[in-house]
């Protein structure tokens, strides 16, 4: 299982894998209504390295990207859930819009998005191949993303369920 810890606690692990020689992964997101696109993701993410870092919005900045009326689940649900996944190895909370600051405090070999991104769109990948790292886009999973979740919900059992 993995561990919910803050980026102070982070970037002093960070040290002591680079001298082990461990290659560290970094993806981050809202996570808001955990999925299968997700845990693939996930799964994809720790086959390119030994470590997994998942950086996770925090509620307020979930509701500034995704509107009012998220997260569905409070920032401690989506994290426990996260860190419960094989693939997870840390979840490390942040309230910014982005996880630029993380990704320059721990300077991943590997930062990862889904395929709704474009090389040129990921925040923090000046940071990472300027350290020597690479960015990796993985697919994504047809028809299993959150806003897809969420419409059939709504079309199963309207909005008031």
């Amino acid at each position: 299982m993995g561990e919910i810890v803050d980026l102070d606690r982070l970037v002093v692990l960070r040290r002591r894998w680079r001298r082990e020689g461990k290659r560290v992964v970094f993806t981050n997101g809202c996570f808001d209504i955990l999925h299968r696109g997700h845990v693939e993701l996930l799964k994809a993410a720790k086959a390119l390295g030994d470590v997994l870092i998942v950086g996770l919005n925090d509620d307020d900045s979930v509701k500034r990207l995704k509107g009012p009326d998220r997260p569905f689940y409070p920032l401690e649900d989506r994290a426990v859930m996260l860190a419960a996944l094989e693939a997870v190895d840390y979840v490390c909370p942040f309230s910014e819009d982005t996880p630029l600051e993380m990704i320059s405090r721990l300077a991943p070999d590997v930062l990862v998005k889904g395929g709704d991104y474009r090389p040129d769109e990921v925040v923090g990948r000046d940071v990472v191949e300027g350290a020597g790292g690479k960015v990796a886009i993985v697919p994504l999973w047809k028809g299993r993303s959150t806003s897809e979740v969420i419409r059939e919900i709504v079309g199963r059992f309207g909005r008031t369920g």
